[in-house]
Parts: C-alpha cells; structure tokens; sequence
C-alpha cells in the first residue's frame, strides 16, 4: 500500500472515468434513529455532494451503510435503513430504491434493472454479523460478492475508515477505487490540524480513547483542556477524591507521566457538578459522581479558549444530555461562537451537542473515533486501500 497518513497518495473521485458506470458508495448513514424517525441528518447530507457528482456523471449508484451494531434478532428490526431511505428521498427530491437484500437474486435483479441516474440503497451492511460477522471480519467471500454489484467503488464514509470490514475495506481490493467528496475533505481538514498551534478542549469518559490524540498533538498544542468524566482519571493521579466517577486505571501512569512533563500545559477542572450539587475537588466524597465541570472551572476554560487561535474538541463537558448537567459543555461551546475562534469538532456527541445548542464552527467533522485514530497518526484501513 502506498497510502500514508497525511492522504497524499489517496486516489481521488475525480482522477476516475466515472461516465455511466454502476457504482458502489460506501457511505456512512450510521444516524440516531428513534421510533422509526431520523432524528439527525447531518451525514446523510455529507453524502450529497459525491452522490450528485455521480448523478451528473449518467452512473448507476449503488449505496452501502452500516447503523449500529446487530448481534441478535431484535438489532435486525431495530437497526434497520428504511427511514434513512424516506429521508434521503425527501432530501434529494428523487425516488430511492431499497433492496432488503444484500445477497442473492432479487438484489441482483434490481441492480441488472437499475437506470443511469438511480440510487438504490441497500439494507444495512451489519444485517451479514448475523449469525456469522461476515461484514465486521471483512469476509473474503462477501467482499468480492458485493465487487460484483458494481464497477467501480467509491469510499465516502470517513466514520467507519478506521474499520477493516467488508464494505469498506473488502470491495476495495476487487474494484478500481477512490475517494468520495466528503473524505477528502475529512483529510484536507484534519491535516491542517496536525500541523497548526492549537488548544486541546477534550471531554468524553475514556482516557484511552485521547491517548493517541493527546500523545500526537501535545507538542503542537498551547493546552489541553480536560473535562467531562475523564478528568476523573487525571483528578485521580493528582491525589484527589473522585468518588464513583469512572476512573482508566490502566492508563494511570501515563497520565501521571503526562501530567509531570507538560504540568504548564494540562488544564484541569477546580470544581464540579455532582449529584449533590456543585463541589470543589476537594469537597468530592466517595458516593458521588462527577458530571459536569463546575462555574468556576467555566470561567478558567473560558479565559484560555477565547484567546486560543484554533482549537480541536472532541467529547463532551458532561452530561449534556440533562439540563442539570449541561452547562460546561453548553458555555464552553457558546464561549468558542461568540468569540469567533476557528473550532474543529471531531464528531461523536461533540457533534451532537453542537447541533443541540445550536452554535456553527468551523469545520465538524463526521468522523468520531476514525477522526480521532487519523490525528493519532494511525493508518486508517478504508483509506488505505485507495492508492494506486
């Protein structure tokens, strides 16, 4: 493989002789869904782009998605894509075949019988985990089976680039691919952060899921603000009481490494929101749990991100799904919009929280974790595959 992390080698939409071709979209419609009702379209939109270049192109298009995880029986109803086809024809203004089938002769006769300029989505890639995880494992029979659908593939779905599964990494070795819209954007985006100063605003419960973030981008940062439940882990190594608030164990050492070697650097919260209320961290008793950064701490993140040129955030202050607990992540966001900074999000409830309070940034990424593991420096599997 020629790809490296920074993109360079990544084979591009564009560099493709696209012209009435069937081709397969690997997209990434993993949305909430509640009662049978989307309830967040963001990505489905993200896809609009690479989809309308391919309607102008005469192809024939073939969609891809997972949603969610099916281990059983009740994830194959609940977790199914019809409502995200009700959307997409709404959103798109055009009808939007579904197959219900991903294998076998009724899929294939709807694509021998599918038009230049139709879409036909099929049922969620992740319906192939059960019984047997023949998506997730990237199943080699599977993989070449859906080659076959198309002529050409096209990796549009940044959110999942970090999983070597069958849709999106598996097609990719029978057919001549490239990447969609919306990733190289992700990349462009994400490749400027790298190398730019900038300040850390990381949130979330696991240390371990920012370590890479953290590791890779700490010598380029001006601070890392910590907040949400994984300050619990770092209030921990500095000698203090957390109570119930989950603690990464494992990674205790190395935040006390990290806290030793960039001290200057590592902001911290001075008070919190329990159940009982507001406390200092030196208040906090052991039946109690943080979930939500405290007024005084806003106050101190605040004064840091108003003057910070960029700033890359990625999970939540709290618990900002419950009105008690949302104002660390509420403020600190208002804070970043009204002052102007340029913010990147990297996906996940950062994103979500975004669209709840109803502030615009720069750039919010689609990502999630496959945004997280790319700014690690990681190779992402489903760009891998897009080289020469």
């Amino acid at each position: 493989m020629i790809y490296n992390n920074s993109g360079e080698n990544m084979k591009k939409i564009t560099d493709l002789k696209l012209e009435n071709k069937t081709v397969i979209v690997r997209v990434d419609y993993n949305i909430p869904i509640k009662e049978g009702m989307v309830t967040d379209d963001n990505r489905i939109t993200a896809s609009f782009k690479t989809i309308n270049y391919l309607i102008e192109k005469n192809c024939k298009i073939i969609l891809l998605s997972h949603l969610g995880k099916v281990k059983n029986k009740e994830d194959l109803e609940k977790n199914t894509l019809e409502p995200v086809k009700i959307v997409l024809e709404k959103l798109l203004n055009r009808k939007i075949l579904f197959s219900k089938e991903l294998t076998g002769k009724k899929l294939e006769e709807k694509v021998k019988f599918l038009k230049n300029g139709e879409i036909l989505l099929l049922e969620n890639t992740r319906y192939m985990d059960y019984p047997d995880k023949l998506e997730s494992t990237c199943d080699e029979s599977l993989s070449k089976y859906w080659s076959t659908l198309g002529e050409i593939f096209i990796m549009d779905a940044f959110g999942s680039a970090h999983r070597a599964h069958a849709s999106t990494v598996g097609i990719a070795k029978y057919l001549p691919s490239a990447a969609g819209f919306l990733v190289i954007k992700e990349v462009e985006k994400l490749n400027e952060i790298k190398t730019e100063n900038k300040t850390l605003l990381l949130g979330g419960a696991k240390v371990s899921d920012k370590i890479g973030v953290i590791k890779n981008l700490i010598s380029t940062a001006d601070h890392v603000i910590i907040g949400g439940a994984m300050c619990g882990t770092f209030l921990k190594v500095k000698g203090y009481n957390v109570g119930k608030t989950f603690v990464d164990d494992e990674k205790s050492n190395y935040v006390a490494d990290l806290i030793k070697k960039y001290e200057n650097k590592i902001i911290l919260p001075i008070d919190v929101i329990t159940e009982n209320g507001e406390k200092t961290i030196n208040q906090i008793n052991n039946d109690e749990t943080i979930y939500d950064i405290g007024p005084e701490t806003i106050k101190i993140f605040n004064q840091y991100l108003s003057t910070a040129t960029l700033v890359l955030t990625n999970g939540t202050m709290g618990l900002y799904e419950d009105e008690k607990y949302e104002n660390g992540t509420k403020y600190t966001l208002k804070c970043l919009y009204e002052n102007d900074i340029k913010t990147v999000v990297c996906g996940g409830d950062t994103a979500n929280a975004v669209k709840k309070f109803g502030y615009g940034f720069y750039y919010i990424s689609t990502g999630g974790g496959a945004s997280l593991e790319y700014l690690s420096g990681d190779k992402l599997p489903g760009l891998e595959v897009l080289g020469e």
